[in-house]
């Protein structure tokens, strides 16, 4: 009984935060949607970029947007910078990890592309650099955060937009963010595409 409780546990636990997640953040979800939607019809491309378990959440949102999320059409310009592992570990190698992306963001972002940021706590001195290298590219930033967004919350201007979700329990905030980009990848395709 021990087990089932603690599975319990975690789902109630879930719920909880994906609750308070979408009381708080439902206008800027809606807002992120529409920036997407604005530099996907200006023929800009969306980067995302994140660390650890994270870099798998940005790589299942371009993988969504490239492909399809859950009906055909055809595929979005978006690219994950953790997906090439040559590329980072040489900037790696010969520079540094807290450049791994920043140095691909001055490579391959325009002005009028979006830099999807995904983290789970804001601290990460990589990301920072990302930031200020996208801003370097006059690019718009999205962040999907969590706990009290580190030090990230004060890098972005008033028009960009950070949906935080309140908990330092990764894991948790994990969940949370999966469901804010499934919501923005049906978002992007109800705007270009419109409904079933």
């Amino acid at each position: 009984m021990e087990l089932e409780d603690r599975i319990v546990s975690q789902f109630h636990n879930s719920m909880e935060i994906n609750a308070i997640t979408i009381e708080q953040y439902t206008p800027l979800i809606a807002h992120a949607g529409e920036l997407l939607l604005h530099c996907l019809v200006s023929e800009g491309k969306i980067l995302c970029c994140a660390n650890g378990a994270s870099s798998s959440l940005g790589q299942h949102f371009t993988s969504l947007l490239m492909n399809r999320f859950s009906h055909e059409r055809p595929g979005l310009p978006a690219i994950n910078l953790n997906s090439d592992g040559s590329t980072l570990s040489g900037i790696c190698e010969d520079s540094s990890f807290m450049e791994a992306q920043a140095k691909q963001i001055h490579a391959l972002g325009q002005p009028g592309d979006i830099l999807l940021l995904i983290t789970p706590h804001g601290r990460s001195s990589s990301l920072v650099q990302a930031i200020q290298a996208a801003h370097d590219r006059d690019m718009t930033i999205i962040v999907l955060n969590g706990s009290d967004g580190g030090d990230i919350t004060a890098l972005l201007s008033p028009e960009e937009i950070e949906i935080c979700v309140p908990s330092d329990d990764h894991a948790l905030v994990h969940h949370a963010q999966l469901l804010v980009i499934h919501a923005l990848c049906d978002l992007i395709d109800y705007q270009l595409f419109g409904s079933e």
